[in-house]
Protein backbone atom coordinates (compact mmCIF):
# COMPACT_ATOMS: atom_id res chain seq x y z
CA UNK A 1 0.00 0.00 0.00
CA UNK A 2 1.48 3.24 -1.06
CA UNK A 3 1.55 5.79 1.46
CA UNK A 4 -0.12 9.18 1.52
CA UNK A 5 0.03 12.21 3.09
CA UNK A 6 -2.68 15.16 2.90
CA UNK A 7 -1.88 18.62 3.72
CA UNK A 8 -4.58 21.28 3.94
CA UNK A 9 -6.31 23.93 6.62
CA UNK A 10 -7.11 22.30 9.89
CA UNK A 11 -10.86 22.65 8.67
CA UNK A 12 -14.24 20.72 8.35
CA UNK A 13 -14.81 21.76 4.54
CA UNK A 14 -12.89 22.94 1.78
CA UNK A 15 -11.38 21.26 -1.01
CA UNK A 16 -9.56 18.26 0.98
CA UNK A 17 -12.99 17.45 2.81
CA UNK A 18 -14.12 15.39 -0.03
CA UNK A 19 -10.77 13.60 -0.22
CA UNK A 20 -10.35 13.04 3.72
CA UNK A 21 -14.09 11.44 3.62
CA UNK A 22 -13.78 9.10 1.02
CA UNK A 23 -10.00 7.63 2.22
CA UNK A 24 -12.00 7.62 5.83
CA UNK A 25 -14.74 5.67 4.23
CA UNK A 26 -12.64 3.51 2.09
CA UNK A 27 -10.68 2.73 4.97
CA UNK A 28 -7.47 4.08 3.08
CA UNK A 29 -4.36 4.70 5.44
CA UNK A 30 -3.51 8.19 4.85
CA UNK A 31 -1.72 11.15 7.29
CA UNK A 32 -3.72 14.00 7.53
CA UNK A 33 -1.43 16.50 7.68
CA UNK A 34 -3.59 20.11 8.59
CA UNK A 35 -2.20 23.45 9.70
CA UNK A 36 -3.43 26.59 10.70
CA UNK A 37 -4.39 29.62 8.37
CA UNK A 38 -1.36 31.25 10.08
CA UNK A 39 0.89 28.86 8.63
CA UNK A 40 -0.43 29.03 5.40
CA UNK A 41 2.20 31.38 4.35
CA UNK A 42 4.85 29.10 5.13
CA UNK A 43 3.16 25.76 3.84
CA UNK A 44 2.27 27.48 0.15
CA UNK A 45 6.09 27.75 -0.19
CA UNK A 46 6.47 24.10 -0.82
CA UNK A 47 4.02 23.77 -3.16
CA UNK A 48 3.90 24.06 -7.06
CA UNK A 49 1.45 26.89 -7.15
CA UNK A 50 0.59 27.80 -3.97
CA UNK A 51 -2.10 26.40 -3.52
CA UNK A 52 -3.40 23.27 -1.08
CA UNK A 53 -4.56 20.91 -1.19
CA UNK A 54 -1.52 18.56 -1.79
CA UNK A 55 -0.66 14.62 -1.88
CA UNK A 56 2.18 12.97 -1.21
CA UNK A 57 2.04 9.37 -2.53
CA UNK A 58 5.55 7.74 -1.54
CA UNK A 59 7.16 10.84 -1.75
CA UNK A 60 5.77 12.20 -5.37
CA UNK A 61 4.31 15.84 -4.62
CA UNK A 62 0.84 15.83 -6.43
CA UNK A 63 -1.63 18.54 -6.77
CA UNK A 64 -5.58 19.84 -8.26
CA UNK A 65 -7.77 18.94 -5.79
CA UNK A 66 -9.92 16.83 -8.23
CA UNK A 67 -7.50 14.64 -9.72
CA UNK A 68 -6.69 13.97 -5.96
CA UNK A 69 -9.91 13.49 -5.18
CA UNK A 70 -10.80 11.12 -8.19
CA UNK A 71 -7.00 8.90 -7.29
CA UNK A 72 -8.78 8.53 -3.70
CA UNK A 73 -11.83 7.93 -4.83
CA UNK A 74 -10.04 4.81 -6.95
CA UNK A 75 -8.29 3.75 -3.97
CA UNK A 76 -11.21 3.96 -2.04
CA UNK A 77 -13.44 2.19 -4.63
CA UNK A 78 -15.66 5.31 -4.43
CA UNK A 79 -14.93 5.70 -8.32
CA UNK A 80 -17.19 4.43 -11.18
CA UNK A 81 -15.23 1.73 -13.30
CA UNK A 82 -17.67 2.14 -16.02
CA UNK A 83 -16.53 4.82 -18.41
CA UNK A 84 -19.91 6.85 -18.75
CA UNK A 85 -20.24 6.81 -15.27
CA UNK A 86 -16.97 8.02 -14.71
CA UNK A 87 -17.96 11.00 -16.72
CA UNK A 88 -20.82 11.78 -15.33
CA UNK A 89 -18.83 11.45 -11.67
CA UNK A 90 -16.41 14.15 -13.01
CA UNK A 91 -18.92 16.35 -14.50
CA UNK A 92 -20.42 16.95 -10.97
CA UNK A 93 -17.26 17.34 -9.51
CA UNK A 94 -16.23 19.77 -12.31
CA UNK A 95 -19.16 21.64 -12.12
CA UNK A 96 -18.87 21.81 -7.76
CA UNK A 97 -14.90 22.99 -8.52
CA UNK A 98 -16.25 25.76 -11.13
CA UNK A 99 -18.52 27.42 -8.30
CA UNK A 100 -16.13 27.25 -6.20
CA UNK A 101 -13.13 28.94 -8.48
CA UNK A 102 -15.84 31.83 -8.84
CA UNK A 103 -16.58 32.24 -5.47
CA UNK A 104 -12.81 32.25 -4.22
CA UNK A 105 -12.28 36.03 -4.39
CA UNK A 106 -14.71 36.79 -3.06
CA UNK A 107 -12.46 36.02 0.25
CA UNK A 108 -10.07 38.53 -0.37
CA UNK A 109 -12.51 40.94 -0.19
CA UNK A 110 -14.35 42.90 2.63
CA UNK A 111 -17.46 44.65 3.80
CA UNK A 112 -19.27 46.20 0.69
CA UNK A 113 -16.96 45.14 -2.18
CA UNK A 114 -17.58 41.57 -0.87
CA UNK A 115 -21.09 41.96 -0.12
CA UNK A 116 -21.62 43.43 -3.89
CA UNK A 117 -19.57 40.33 -5.01
CA UNK A 118 -20.92 37.79 -3.11
CA UNK A 119 -25.33 39.06 -4.03
CA UNK A 120 -23.70 38.87 -7.73
CA UNK A 121 -23.18 35.25 -7.51
CA UNK A 122 -26.35 34.79 -5.47
CA UNK A 123 -28.60 36.45 -7.99
CA UNK A 124 -26.25 35.36 -10.92
CA UNK A 125 -24.07 32.13 -11.31
CA UNK A 126 -25.21 29.85 -7.94
CA UNK A 127 -28.53 29.56 -7.98
CA UNK A 128 -27.81 28.53 -11.57
CA UNK A 129 -25.13 25.49 -10.58
CA UNK A 130 -27.22 24.50 -7.78
CA UNK A 131 -30.45 23.66 -9.96
CA UNK A 132 -28.47 21.81 -12.56
CA UNK A 133 -26.97 19.59 -9.46
CA UNK A 134 -30.90 19.01 -8.81
CA UNK A 135 -31.84 17.74 -12.10
CA UNK A 136 -28.75 15.84 -12.62
CA UNK A 137 -29.66 14.02 -9.57
CA UNK A 138 -32.85 13.49 -10.39
CA UNK A 139 -31.77 12.28 -13.60
CA UNK A 140 -29.69 9.44 -11.91
CA UNK A 141 -32.59 8.40 -9.71
CA UNK A 142 -32.89 10.87 -7.34
CA UNK A 143 -30.34 9.17 -4.52
CA UNK A 144 -26.50 9.53 -6.24
CA UNK A 145 -25.08 11.35 -8.89
CA UNK A 146 -24.11 8.63 -11.02
CA UNK A 147 -23.70 4.41 -10.76
CA UNK A 148 -26.55 4.49 -8.93
CA UNK A 149 -24.12 4.56 -5.62
CA UNK A 150 -22.25 6.98 -3.26
CA UNK A 151 -19.17 7.84 -5.46
CA UNK A 152 -16.54 10.95 -4.70
CA UNK A 153 -19.41 13.32 -6.84
CA UNK A 154 -21.20 12.85 -4.06
CA UNK A 155 -18.95 13.76 -1.52
CA UNK A 156 -18.00 16.87 -3.42
CA UNK A 157 -21.52 17.98 -3.81
CA UNK A 158 -22.13 16.92 0.67
CA UNK A 159 -19.36 19.18 1.55
CA UNK A 160 -20.24 21.80 -0.49
CA UNK A 161 -24.09 21.98 0.58
CA UNK A 162 -22.84 21.70 3.59
CA UNK A 163 -20.92 24.92 3.16
CA UNK A 164 -23.22 27.22 1.64
CA UNK A 165 -26.09 25.91 4.65
CA UNK A 166 -23.29 26.62 7.39
CA UNK A 167 -24.05 30.56 7.94
CA UNK A 168 -20.56 30.61 7.63
CA UNK A 169 -20.69 32.78 4.10
CA UNK A 170 -21.52 36.44 5.06
CA UNK A 171 -24.12 37.60 2.47
CA UNK A 172 -25.12 34.32 1.23
CA UNK A 173 -28.31 33.20 2.33
CA UNK A 174 -28.07 29.79 4.40
CA UNK A 175 -31.75 29.22 3.20
CA UNK A 176 -30.33 29.58 -0.54
CA UNK A 177 -30.38 25.59 -1.19
CA UNK A 178 -33.29 25.18 -0.15
CA UNK A 179 -35.14 27.46 -1.85
CA UNK A 180 -33.44 26.72 -5.19
CA UNK A 181 -32.91 23.16 -4.98
CA UNK A 182 -33.96 21.32 -2.12
CA UNK A 183 -33.27 17.97 -3.15
CA UNK A 184 -29.73 18.69 -2.48
CA UNK A 185 -30.31 19.21 1.12
CA UNK A 186 -32.31 15.86 0.95
CA UNK A 187 -29.04 14.04 -0.93
CA UNK A 188 -26.28 16.19 1.92
CA UNK A 189 -28.53 14.84 4.80
CA UNK A 190 -28.63 11.21 3.57
CA UNK A 191 -24.69 11.20 3.48
CA UNK A 192 -24.32 12.95 6.79
CA UNK A 193 -26.82 9.86 8.03
CA UNK A 194 -24.14 7.26 6.70
CA UNK A 195 -22.70 5.71 9.61
CA UNK A 196 -19.38 6.04 8.34
CA UNK A 197 -19.68 9.38 7.79
CA UNK A 198 -21.18 10.12 11.29
CA UNK A 199 -17.84 7.87 12.43
CA UNK A 200 -15.75 10.42 10.78
CA UNK A 201 -17.50 13.46 11.86
CA UNK A 202 -17.19 12.02 15.51
CA UNK A 203 -13.37 11.59 15.40
CA UNK A 204 -13.38 14.98 14.13
CA UNK A 205 -14.71 16.69 17.10
CA UNK A 206 -13.13 14.47 19.90
CA UNK A 207 -9.42 15.79 18.00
Amino acid sequence: MSQLKLTYFDMHGGRAEPVRLALHLGGVAFEDHRFSFAEFAEVRKTTPFGQVPTLEVDGVLVTQCDAILRYAGKLAKMYPTDPFQALLCDEVMYVVEDASVKLGPSFRLTGEAQKEARLALVNGSMPVYLAWLQKQLLAHGGEYFADNRLTVADLKVFVDVRFLNSGRLDHIPNDLVEKVAPLLNVHMQRIADNPAVQAYYAKAAAR
